[in-house]
């Protein structure tokens, strides 16, 4: 992993009445892709992050990911359950008889989609079929046109976490978090936001980030910026072109879709940003300095701060 120091000021302002709220974030998550609205819980926000970073980390196309997401919303309503009919599992309702793993493998959302994608992949043409058929092709249900249902849905929750339509994930989380240590960890990062550092790693995979050192970061961000007190991760996604950007706003949807669990206040990228406690991305107006204009408003480089 490269952790670097951006030369350029960037950051945010510290929001010190936000962050003195209580009782942690939650709320439920919206995406709207041309005109089709889909409403999810917090769980189900997550569940289906992590469905799309696992696809994203496997080079799949969004394809791919519409008909995961189809499928779990028909077998499982996007949750992680610990039963179904006869030994069904899982996110996608996977059974151990029928070799799809262990009960433990099974439960593990990682485990489960990797086994949903290992299968689909394997569906000679799965990319041009109808989303029902590629599904049916590895369930082998009892109800084949069931998927079908969730078809829209699919395909909207797919763009988003996929990166291919920017800006149209959020969540509204009331409140702020419970503070938490504030002492540095050996990244220099505090506690909270390195849970938020190792899990982007584990999820997407080699990443080059920066924004924090382990002797902290006292310089290259404008005052008050959550950089100083090891509450900000920057992920790199140089060069600034569309592929890139695909992948920031992968990587940007998915951090709000974990917002409440893992305590991420601000997701800044493409010159939009997210605040946990206000509606949707907004424009990101960021301060009058010298410097690179892409990078000043995020172009190159998703930012995330934690609450303190």
């Amino acid at each position: 992993m490269a952790v670097l120091a951006t030369a350029v000021t960037v950051g945010i302002v510290v929001l010190r009445a936000t962050d003195e709220l209580v009782g942690g974030p939650s709320g439920d998550c919206t995406v709207t892709v041309a005109d089709h609205t889909v409403d999810v819980s917090g769980e189900q926000a997550e569940n289906a992050a992590l469905i799309a970073s696992v696809a994203v980390r496997r080079g799949l196309p969004a394809r791919a990911t519409s008909i995961a997401l189809a499928t779990a919303y028909q077998e499982s309503k996007l949750r992680n359950i610990d039963y179904g009919d006869r030994d069904s599992l899982g996110l996608f309702q996977q059974r151990p008889s029928q070799g799809w793993g262990t009960r433990k493998q099974i439960l593990d959302p990682v485990y489960s989609a990797n086994a949903f994608f290992d299968a689909l992949v394997k569906v000679d043409g799965y990319e041009t079929m109808e989303i029902t058929v590629a599904a049916q092709r590895v369930q082998r249900s009892a109800f084949p046109d069931a998927y079908a249902d969730h078809e829209p849905d699919g395909r909207a929750l797919a763009s988003a976490l996929t990166g291919h339509s920017p800006a149209t994930f959020s969540c509204d989380l009331a409140g702020g978090a419970p503070t938490a240590d504030a002492e540095l960890v050996a990244s220099g990062l505090t506690p909270r936001a390195d849970a938020v550092r190792t899990e982007l790693l584990t999820r997407f995979g080699r990443l080059t980030l920066g924004g924090f050192d382990p002797d902290g970061v006292s310089t290259g961000h404008m005052e008050g910026s959550a950089h100083y007190d090891g509450r900000a991760i920057d992920v790199f996604v140089r060069p600034i072109g569309k592929a890139n950007r695909t992948k920031g706003w992968a990587i940007a949807h998915w951090s709000v879709a974990n917002a409440s669990r893992l305590g991420i206040r601000t997701v800044i990228f493409d010159d939009r940003i997210w605040t946990a406690g206000r509606e949707g991305w907004r424009d990101y107006d960021p301060p009058s300095s010298s410097g690179d204009r892409s990078v000043l408003e995020h172009r190159d480089h998703v930012h995330i701060d934690v609450f303190r």
